[in-house]
């Protein structure tokens, strides 16, 4: 019984010393809440206008507002049928905030929708923006988190 219980220690405290251990090589950043999507055939340039319209506004008020800290949005050629080529993301301090439902952000991100469509009504709204829908299919959303390296 001794001689496992010693193994038993021996275990914890070696998987333990390897978290410690990975901890000392970087700290933890930003989270980065990710959405891929796939355009249709011929939509990618509306699409990309359509961005410009819409989600260039909205993220300079949702930054200045320190709703985001940043939005970015990458392009890449598919490899697959269900491959994504149009993946937009979004930066926040924290899995918290990308994660959490915080009331007082919905009611601000409400607000900033609500100047862009010159409406506060939700369902004319997504009349008003349900065109994307015929440009792109949704595939997933991811959350990354960024590392920080530590110096050697």
């Amino acid at each position: 019984m001794g001689k496992r219980l010693l193994v038993t220690l021996v275990l914890l405290a070696g998987a333990a010393s390897g978290a410690a251990l990975a901890q000392e090589n970087f700290t933890n950043g930003p989270v980065w809440s990710c959405a891929a999507y796939r355009t249709n055939p011929g939509q990618a340039d509306d699409y990309m206008k359509y961005l410009r319209e819409n989600l260039v506004p909205t993220t300079a008020d949702a930054k200045a507002q320190g709703l985001i800290l940043d939005r970015k949005v990458f392009t890449k050629a598919p490899t697959a049928p269900d491959d994504w080529d149009v993946m937009i993301c979004s930066l926040y301090p924290s899995y918290g905030k990308a994660l959490d439902y915080d009331a007082d952000v919905d009611a601000k991100m409400k607000a900033i929708q609500a100047k862009h469509y010159k409406t506060p009504d939700e369902k004319q709204q997504e009349a008003m923006s349900a065109k994307r829908l015929d440009m792109r299919t949704f595939l997933w959303v991811k959350n990354f988190r960024e590392i920080n390296l530590r110096p050697m």
